[in-house]
């Protein structure tokens, strides 16, 4: 469902602090966001398909949306999974004319959607939003080879004691967090099956790990860092 209201104030927020943003004076932002409807997502809606032709980018404003490519067997894989404030498809205002992945809403969601070919128009008269799409762009390229690295020299333990060190809240020794996404979708972030994520966890118990549904305790940070 999309609407063509204005955005609300918690809305407005997450999009003026997105890297897509970054560095636009205030009529750039607001010439940038004018070009973008409001779209609400209910749980597993699929917002586009492989090979679609390509009528927006979008930039996540709530809830959490997932990147994937799909086989001829019709066997996906997770390329990645957008959290608020992460926009995606903003490469195709410069390149083709096609998606070249599928997304999916994983719960309840609202997205800013930018019409396509709008934006273009506006890059014409307003070259500095260009300047920050490309900054967007790179992040996320720096993102990806980063994930690809971590996918490449860490095992699963590893990659799970990483994310539980770089999103925890620290208290001396200690330190804990609450997920802010079912385990499932930790699993998909991270680039493991959901068992796979499950013996990360009984490994990492052995190294003062707790979790409690979607709670998270770490008993000693330091003996976390090792691993």
């Amino acid at each position: 469902m999309n609407r063509t209201l204005t955005f609300n104030g918690q809305e407005a927020a997450v999009l003026a602090k997105a890297a897509l943003m970054a560095g636009l004076d205030r009529n750039e932002a607001e010439a940038l966001r004018a070009c973008a409807t409001v779209r609400l997502c209910d749980p597993h809606d699929v917002l586009i398909e492989e090979a679609d032709k390509a009528a927006y980018f979008y930039c996540v404003l709530s809830g959490y949306v997932r990147l994937y490519r799909r086989n001829g067997d019709g066997r996906q894989a997770d390329i990645r999974i957008c959290e608020p404030g992460d926009s995606f498809a903003e490469c195709l205002i410069h390149a083709d004319e096609t998606y070249h992945y599928g997304a999916q809403a994983m719960d309840h969601a609202v997205l800013a959607c930018f019409d396509i070919a709008k934006v273009r128009l506006l890059l014409e008269e307003r070259p500095r939003i260009g300047k920050a799409i490309t900054r967007s762009l790179s992040l996320h390229l720096i993102s990806m080879m980063e994930c690809l690295a971590s996918d490449r020299m860490q095992t699963a333990p590893q990659r799970v004691a990483h994310y539980l060190l770089t999103h925890c809240a620290e208290n001396g020794a200690a330190a804990s967090l609450r997920l802010p996404f079912p385990r499932n979708l930790l699993a998909r972030k991270l680039g493991l099956a959901p068992e796979a994520l499950s013996r990360a966890f009984s490994t990492l118990k052995t190294k003062g790990v707790t979790v409690r549904g979607r709670t998270i305790a770490i008993s000693d940070v330091n003996l976390l860092r090792r691993i």
